[in-house]
């Protein structure tokens, strides 16, 4: 599951995004909310039933997925392989999503299911995938700044849309003011491979050397806030970073004048109360050509090796 922590509880100010509307109609918002969260459900519905779509512990030819309840209390992880991603048939989208703070479970599923969509929409509209790999298939494996990537996106209007979704679509169920999630994800279309980052959850890759043994290649860097990049953006902002005595290896971010929300990653979708202080959903991509030796990827989140990567080695896993 995900990392925050406040340092103290303290009641919404007025007018902030959690304190509620001096002209709030309880009536009208109901019915209102009813509605929506009938629309949501659905869509949401008809979503689940999309064939070589699995959310669920399982596997299928290509993948398998897994999880469980940890000892935090709610599972905050979501999941997602989508076979035949975006009508192709040699096309898969992965992805794992470890949302933090009270909300993060649902923030995690929202962007598991608005993600795809938007990647898979965006595509259509600015390039076909087809250029899009010819393209990467003249690079060597290497990483590349999401700005200048057309996989992912074109604008910063377009990268920061999922983030807008999971506010606007249930604004009455939570407002991802101090929720959030992380997100790691790829795209395979035959021997290329596509990875994006937001956070601190992690992809490895399993291929073999020389002697025909296993050992893991790390293809996404753990977007902690004690970076120098990521520490120098967050404090340019104005924001905060600092470990906590009992926890001297965990650096968190933190608000100017407050001592929350204390996240242990620097990208994130949600948690808006830190996104004017340097917490960004900006993505890390990375590319590759997959060769023979390549056996598999695992996507992880930091529920199997809490409270950071240093307790389980990429080659454990």
């Amino acid at each position: 599951m995900g990392s925050c922590f406040s340092a103290e509880s303290r009641s919404p100010l007025s007018g902030s995004p959690l304190s509620p509307h001096p002209a709030f109609d309880y009536r009208k918002k109901r019915n209102s909310r009813k509605k929506s969260g009938s629309v949501d459900f659905r869509k949401e519905e008809q979503l689940h039933r999309i064939p070589g779509r699995l959310f669920l512990n399982g596997s299928s030819g290509v993948a398998s997925l897994y999880t469980q309840q940890g000892k935090k209390g709610t599972n905050q992880d979501a999941m997602i392989v989508w076979e035949n991603f975006g009508s192709r048939t040699d096309m898969v989208f992965c992805g794992v999503f470890d949302g933090h703070c009270p909300y993060g479970h649902m923030v995690a599923k929202k962007v598991r299911d608005h993600l795809p969509l938007k990647l898979s929409a965006h595509w259509e509209v600015i390039i076909s995938s087809e250029d899009v790999l010819r393209g990467i298939s003249l690079n060597t494996a290497g990483s590349v700044n999401s700005e200048e990537t057309a996989l992912i996106s074109a604008d910063e209007e377009s990268r920061a849309s999922v983030d807008l979704d999971v506010t606007e679509k249930n604004p009455e169920v939570f407002k991802t003011f101090k929720d959030g999630t992380t997100a790691v994800t790829l795209v395979k279309k035959g021997p290329y491979l596509v990875v994006g980052n937001v956070g601190n959850s992690r992809a490895v890759l399993a291929t073999r050397d020389k002697d025909n043994s296993l050992k893991a290649v790390q293809l996404t860097v753990d977007l902690k806030p004690n970076l120098p990049a990521e520490v120098e953006r967050i404090r340019n902002c104005k924001g905060r970073v600092f470990a906590l005595h009992d926890e001297p290896t965990v650096a968190r971010v933190w608000l100017p004048n407050n001592d929350a929300p204390g996240l242990a990653m620097a990208r994130a979708f949600g948690d808006f109360c830190v996104k004017d202080f340097g917490l960004i959903s900006v993505p890390e991509i990375s590319y590759r050509c997959l060769s023979e030796e390549d056996e598999f990827i695992v996507l992880a989140t930091d529920g199997i090796k809490e409270p950071t990567w240093i307790l389980i080695k990429n080659t454990d896993i």
